[in-house]
């Protein structure tokens, strides 16, 4: 039966000669990227329905598909004056079955992998797809135990699917007419031209890229209209050219972004002094001590507002509901990106985000790059990461030992009673960081300890009989949350009883909620995050303010007393916590600057434009208008600064 499959479908493309075989990848190309586009479509129909753009998707989509096999056509093609003849006939088949099978594997792969990838982030898999490859033991254990029918599925879909095809394609290929050489040399040229228009698929200055299919203000239905095997490539490009990521938003004059940063009303007061080190400045503490404190920071996986009930979401953390009234609480606060590493070097560098990875995982970033672990060493600080997983996981090992952390405590060095695929549960890890507090305090200098919880990250795995489940099913997100809401409210009482809690200055924060989603362009929602400042003489107060993670750094500095010099450019509000603010977020290759209800959205190789957001609903509505020149060269100066600092190496203390 598949003998005779393949003789049809040599029958259908017989014209093509040589080129037979190709011709049938580009078809059966077409033909499993529309069907799963179709049946993507049918599962998100409500979100489409909404943007009524069905048939513009539909034809918009072929047209993106042509393009990704236009790309895969190209190697093959290039080899063709060489060994498309009768003489190499053989070789010439076996190249072109071996890289057809090879292509459409690749894009049946990507393909089966969509869904699980789009319920996480509510995108097609990105950049974000292959960060997570570097990983694959802790990928394959949270795939195992959290996805394991959709992995054995897709596997053995993948599996069975990709021999069926190259089966079908080499009994084919038996069939394939080889054309004279006269033909194939004088055919060539007209073939690499109609390839490069089907690549180039349009007549404007610039080829058709993935933005050029965001028709809607919707980013997840506009990733429908491409297909993942282009959408993965094109971020491996971009990761390639991730050092002048931001240029993707357009040109800037150079000498505007700094005037325009510096021009912040909380920045106005400060001199520059250092041309070389264009952000770097002397910071006068707000509150003055005669001995600084100490600083714990616990960064909370995922721990979104979605899971805060006075922030507008689930029941799921009375501890942390009930120590909001014994310190600073944000009630407005929101994280720059959807990664744990862009929340660690918002927090802990105060590093705005960019288009590119997180400076965590880029190689120029690895020495000499300012913390707060960095600037705290030279004040006499011991310093130290504490993290129930394996510390090498996202080179965060790497980048902290590298930029002032002087030790690190990871899975390695702790015996759990509960383990998960993360590494030990978050009882585990504050215990151990109780022991750790406790040995730094008798040392009898300051200290700073960056805490790091896992237990709420997928497959959501945590030790039995700790809490009342919120959901019947045990392993869920909710119940999970619950769960490090529970080991952080046993953390902090504990450390309430030890002698350091007066002299030590505590933050809560969320690195990034837990799936980043809606039918919006920009999710804004999804990236509030709650915050919480206390310990020592932290009085209660509500910060209702528009704040970023990347405030937190000079804020948390003022408190404990330390008047430094550094080059963070966020807001110190221990200063001032009431004047209007901003946020900047950035959302797979969308950068938006929030001030107030007006969101300035930068989109690559696109204009700007604007939205009006609404916190109380979590809505953003695009408006008509377009943004002034001040709104987009805020937006603009604030994403073009931190790719400069990165690039020329510029984010660091003066030697």
């Amino acid at each position: 039966m598949l003998k005779r499959f393949a003789a049809r479908v040599a029958g259908l493309t017989r014209w093509a000669g040589p080129y037979a075989t190709l011709v049938q990848m580009l078809f059966a190309g077409l033909a499993v990227l529309s069907l799963s586009r179709i049946c993507l479509i049918a599962w998100q129909w409500q979100r489409v329905q909404a943007t009524g753009l069905l048939g513009e998707m539909l034809v918009q989509g072929v047209r993106a598909d042509l393009i990704l096999l236009g790309y895969l056509l190209v190697p093959p093609l290039l080899l063709a004056p060489f060994l498309a003849h009768r003489f190499a006939m053989r070789p010439w088949k076996l190249l072109t079955v071996a890289w057809a099978g090879l292509g459409l594997l690749f894009i049946i792969f990507l393909e089966l992998s969509t869904p699980q990838f789009l319920m996480q982030f509510d995108l097609r898999p990105n950049r974000l797809f292959i960060e997570y490859l570097s990983y694959p033991k802790e990928v394959a254990a949270t795939l195992w135990n959290g996805f394991r029918l959709a992995l054995i599925l897709g596997v053995l879909g993948t599996i069975l699917l990709g021999v069926t095809v190259f089966r079908v394609l080499n009994s084919a290929s038996a069939h394939t007419v080889m054309w004279p050489s006269k033909v194939v040399l004088i055919s060539w040229p007209v073939l690499v031209l109609l390839v490069a228009v089907q690549i180039r698929s349009t007549t404007d200055h610039r080829p058709a890229n993935p933005a050029t299919f965001a028709l809607s203000g919707d980013a997840m239905v506009n990733s429908l209209i491409i297909n993942s095997p282009w959408s993965v490539l094109d971020a491996i490009n971009s990761m390639s050219k991730e050092a002048n990521s931001s240029e993707i938003y357009g040109k800037f004059p150079r000498e505007k972004v700094l005037s325009t940063v510096q021009a912040a009303p909380w920045l106005r007061g400060y001199q520059f002094p250092n041309a070389e080190l264009p952000t770097l400045h002397a910071q006068q503490a707000a509150v003055q001590r005669e001995r600084p404190l100490n600083l714990v920071i616990i960064l909370e996986e995922s721990l979104g507002a979605t899971f805060v009930e006075s922030l507008g979401g689930l029941p799921v953390t009375p501890e942390l509901e009930k120590l909001k009234g014994e310190g600073w609480w944000f009630e407005n606060l929101y994280a720059t990106g959807t990664r744990s590493v862009r929340g660690i070097e918002a927090v802990v560098a105060g590093y705005a985000p960019t288009p590119a990875r997180s400076v965590v995982k880029l190689s120029l970033a690895q020495h000499n790059f300012y913390t707060l672990a960095l600037g705290l060493g030279k004040q006499g600080y011991h310093t130290e990461f504490v993290y129930g997983g394996e510390a090498h996981f996202d080179n965060m090992r790497g980048f902290f030992t590298g930029n002032g952390f002087q030790n690190v405590v990871d899975r390695s060095d702790m015996k759990p009673k509960f383990e998960g695929s993360w590494g030990a549960s978050d009882e585990d890890l504050f215990d151990k960081s109780l022991e750790r507090l406790k040995l730094l305090h008798a040392q009898k200098k300051p200290f700073f300890s960056l805490i790091f919880s896992s237990s709420n990250h997928e497959p959501f795995e945590f030790p039995d009989g700790k809490i009342t489940l919120h959901d019947p099913n045990k392993q869920t997100v909710n119940n999970a949350v619950k769960y490090a809401d529970y080991a952080l409210g046993r953390f902090i009482a504990e450390a309430k009883k030890q002698d350091y809690w007066k002299d030590t200055v505590f933050l809560i924060v969320a690195d990034h909620d837990n799936r980043v989603y809606g039918n919006s362009l920009v999710p804004i929602k999804k990236f509030h995050i709650p915050g919480l400042i206390l310990g020592a003489d932290i009085e209660p107060k509500r910060v209702s303010t528009l704040a970023s993670q990347i405030d937190l750094g000079p804020t948390l500095l003022s408190l404990i007393g330390i008047s430094s010099t550094h080059p963070m450019i966020g807001r110190d509000l221990a200063k001032d916590s009431t004047t209007p603010g901003r946020a900047l977020l950035q959302f797979d290759n969308y950068f938006t600057w929030l001030e107030g209800s007006t969101a300035t959205i930068l989109r690559p190789s696109q204009p700007p434009i604007i939205g009006n957001y609404d916190a109380a609903k979590g809505e953003l509505q695009l408006t008509e208008r377009q943004p002034s020149q001040a709104q987009v060269d805020q937006a603009m100066a604030h994403v073009i600064l931190p790719s400069l600092l990165y690039r020329e190496q510029r984010y660091r203390l003066s030697k």
